[in-house]
């Protein structure tokens, strides 16, 4: 356990979060990832690698609302893009519900320049192209206990996990629960795989998911799409 890993217990365990019942996950091959965005690649030693400065990705199928990523922080990446709303920010996270580039479920672990988790909505009724919503339909939820985390260093390794159970969230940072809330019924409004997206930084990782079919309904559309 690293000293950041150290700093994560010991926040959690003051405010009296516990580690919560996990569903089994397998990790998953590159073939079962859709890139919409930015570039996946396999990485030496035998882990998925990113590079790009955004990379934005689903499964091809369906599983239950649960995804977890073991990644390794390589540094920023070579170049640098902003947020839609001019920020830039270096993190890594989870997608669920991803039914579209419009309409989604957020769980990001922000790197820089603030260290913490944040959860947001993604919600466009009606809509599922970039060109329809482009950044627009953002609900930034706020933290039930709030829990500023330790910076992460180059090279690093770090767990994040996300499941719904309903309109329940929990989030985990190295098998702590970090963030845990109900995202009320607009989230239950859409439907989709789990996926990952990151921005401005480098990776190793490895992606974990439940089995084929085992939760989710409908499938997103594995085409190209400009950032979310």
């Amino acid at each position: 356990m690293n000293a950041a890993q150290v700093v994560i217990v010991a926040l959690a365990g003051c405010l009296g979060a516990l580690p919560v019942a996990a569903q089994a996950l397998r990790p998953v091959a590159a073939g079962d990832i859709c890139v919409t965005n930015g570039a996946i690649t396999p990485g030496a030693d035998g882990r998925l690698a990113i590079e790009t400065p955004s990379s934005r990705a689903v499964l091809h199928y369906p599983t239950a609302q649960a995804a977890e990523i073991r990644f390794t922080y390589l540094g920023p990446s070579a170049g640098s893009k902003p947020l839609a709303s001019g920020e830039m920010r270096r993190q890594i996270g989870v997608k669920l519900r991803a039914q579209d580039t419009c309409n989604l479920v957020y769980a990001m672990w922000h790197i820089e320049p603030d260290a913490r988790i944040a959860v947001s909505i993604k919600r466009n009724p009606g809509m599922n192209t970039h060109e329809q919503c482009d950044a627009h339909g953002y609900i930034n939820l706020k933290a039930p206990t709030p829990i500023d985390l330790p910076r992460i260093a180059p090279g690093q390794s770090h767990v994040l996990r996300a499941q719904l159970q309903g309109s329940l969230i929990t989030v985990t940072a190295d098998g702590v629960v970090v963030w845990r809330g109900d995202l009320g019924p607009g989230a239950s409004e859409f439907d989709g795989p789990v996926g990952l997206r990151t921005d401005n930084a480098r990776f190793a990782f490895d992606f974990l998911a439940g089995p084929r079919g085992a939760g989710a309904a409908g499938q997103a559309k594995c085409a190209p799409a400009p950032d979310e």
